[in-house]
């Protein structure tokens, strides 16, 4: 009788060690994209003294940063070139939007004040191609007329690592510059035609400020961090917007979230007088399976933490929060993540 109340009590031990846990981990760790990195450490740290969980996010490049999650090294993901759904499907990932901002070009120019300078894609994509190399190039007197532009000579900086900020600007160029689309292409890691390469968005900026002529990009976080002076570009509707909140959520303002198959939205080059050019979407990437279930919990609610409290942080930064109607949509796609064939984010552990 006892061997058999014992067999019973190792067996309901068995079954309840196999079900996942509700209860979140109290530290997770993500790797990823340098473009959200000020946001995401803005919210860490308000998440840790809501919950006492600890967030450890590092910024690392958007394509590290998957390569460790698909190595298993990290519980999340984080890039800002979204993953095409046949490529998710493949890896067993879902991905998710959290914020949208913008990649500004940088410059530095003597006497070439923020916003002063206008550029447009083709003109762009020919100063990064080395076509042009001179600050007082004929195509750049023409985009501004009055400006003082001295003869010295461009220098073009670049990401050195695979990333989605290089993503976004090369897509950007090759729907601009025919030359670009067909020579270099759109990539996070592409073969450059020429420049100096920077690691992270803080990497380029640096370059940028410690090299007199000049160019580079970065998100537009960055370039306030550091003081850099950016440069207007020309939109789909003709007009120069200066980068910020308002012009990124200018551009924002068409993405069709609800018919796009594994959240693949790219915001570049959209419609609307004040919509700045090289907008996107940063994304988080996990697996549907969590083989540890307390982690993925733990993963799910700091973001949805960061859904409900992290919009002034993020507005504070010039990143724009998503609509509330893609916040619930995303609430609502998290089941699909389980352990054991259960969710790890329900109504009841939120």
């Amino acid at each position: 009788m006892f061997k058999k109340i014992l067999a019973i009590a190792l067996l309901a031990g068995l079954a309840a060690c196999s079900q996942p846990s509700n209860k979140p981990a109290s530290t997770i760790a993500g790797a990823g994209a340098t473009f959200p990195a000020p946001v995401y450490l803005k919210w860490a740290e308000g998440y840790k003294g809501a919950s006492k969980v600890s967030v450890n996010y590092n910024s690392v490049g958007s394509g590290a940063g998957v390569k460790q999650l698909l190595a298993k090294t990290v519980d999340f993901g984080a890039s800002d070139k979204p993953m095409k759904p046949e490529d998710l499907d493949k890896n067993g990932l879902y991905q998710f939007p959290t914020v949208m901002g913008g990649v500004v070009p940088v410059i530095n120019v003597t006497g070439i004040a923020p916003g002063q300078l206008k550029l447009n894609g083709a003109v762009l994509g020919d100063i990064f191609l080395g076509k042009i190399t001179k600050w007082n190039d004929p195509a750049l007197v023409a985009l501004n007329p009055g400006v003082n532009l001295p003869a010295t000579a461009i220098t073009v900086v670049h990401r050195s690592d695979g990333s989605g900020t290089s993503f976004l600007f090369t897509t950007y160029l090759a729907s601009q510059n025919a030359e670009w689309s067909s020579k270099v292409g759109a990539s996070d890691a592409v073969n450059w035609p020429l420049g100096l390469g920077g690691k992270g968005n803080d990497g380029v900026a640096a370059f940028v400020k410690q090299t007199e002529g000049s160019i580079g990009y970065v998100e537009y976080a960055y370039a306030k961090k550091n003081g850099t002076a950016f440069v207007l570009l020309q939109n789909k509707a003709g007009q120069f917007p200066a980068p910020g909140a308002d012009s990124f959520a200018a551009a924002a303002a068409s993405a069709d979230w609800a018919n796009a198959p594994g959240n693949y939205v790219l915001l570049l080059d959209q419609p609307g007088e004040q919509a700045w050019p090289i907008t996107g979407a940063t994304f988080i990437l996990v697996y549907k399976d969590q083989k540890a279930a307390a982690k993925g919990t733990a993963v799910l609610q700091y973001f949805d933490w960061a859904y409900q409290n992290g919009d002034a942080a993020a507005a504070e930064l010039d990143y724009v929060p998503m609509p509330a109607s893609v916040k619930t949509m995303v609430r609502q796609q998290w089941s699909q993540v389980t352990s054991e064939g259960k969710p790890v984010y329900t109504s009841t552990n939120k």
